[in-house]
């Protein structure tokens, strides 16, 4: 019971990812408040559970999103920020002004707001751990990915601001990088026309060097860990959960 009695906040968490990291946290004593656009309200159907639909990528809606929570809950421990929009493969020269802006606002802006109320509510008890989900492609890029990985690399420079800023109150700041990720979001990354079983093996499995593709329970242990008391003197630090596809 890693995280007993703490309150995390969970965004993205009707994704593969958000569902694991949800389960996962409930499953060591947790309180967990989800956060998505579409929830659909699994697997938050307990008692120390509840779901937020919000539109993270706007400013006033996230706020308004933190003030019901502050209805619910007195004290907020953790944000674990997994909401999270993919870029199908595309030559820069054919990327549009609408699929850069779409990528800039969901992986970077949402997490600039969430992050900004949830520091907010942390500097007044102290304590708290922030916890942005970016991606291994920003340090290992593949092409046809260049504004996908632009959100992601600006994620892990935030999540670093915020590391050096916030710890004096005692509040950490971490970025998981996962490899590629068995989930529906996966097949979103391939070329229009790709087969996506195939792709599977032949692109995204073959680039992990410890030759399988990364489980959402990887990405929710991790974040168990960045979580927990475990790691309290961690922060400003960036873990790969990638099976050596960095390397």
């Amino acid at each position: 019971m890693r995280v007993k009695d703490k309150c995390m906040i969970v965004t993205g968490a009707d994704g593969g990812m958000g569902k694991a990291v949800t389960k996962r946290m409930l499953d060591e004593g947790a309180t967990i408040i989800g956060l998505d656009l579409y929830p659909n309200g699994t697997p938050l159907d307990q008692p120390n559970c509840f779901f937020i639909a919000a539109d993270l990528t706007k400013a006033d809606a996230v706020e308004e999103a933190f003030v019901s929570i502050d209805e619910r809950v007195s004290k907020l421990d953790g944000l674990v920020n997994l909401i999270g929009y993919a870029q199908q493969a595309t030559p820069i020269e054919e990327v549009t002004d609408r699929e850069w802006r779409n990528l800039i606002d969901v992986n970077t802006s949402s997490i600039f707001y969430t992050c900004k109320e949830a520091v907010k509510r942390m500097k007044k008890v102290r304590s708290g751990s922030i916890v942005n989900v970016a991606s291994i492609s920003a340090e290992r890029p593949r092409p046809g990915l260049q504004a996908y990985i632009a959100s992601k690399g600006a994620v892990v420079s935030l999540t670093k601001g915020i590391a050096i800023e916030a710890a004096e109150y005692g509040i950490r700041a971490n970025v998981i990088h996962p490899g590629p990720c068995d989930t529906k979001m996966l097949s979103q990354f391939v070329s229009e026309g790709t087969n996506i079983d195939e792709a599977k093996d032949e692109i995204f499995k073959k680039s992990v060097p410890m030759g399988r593709l990364i489980a959402p329970e990887d990405i929710a242990n991790a974040s168990l860990f960045l979580c927990s008391d475990e790691s309290e003197m961690v922060t400003g630090t960036v873990l790969h959960v990638d099976g050596g596809r960095g390397l």
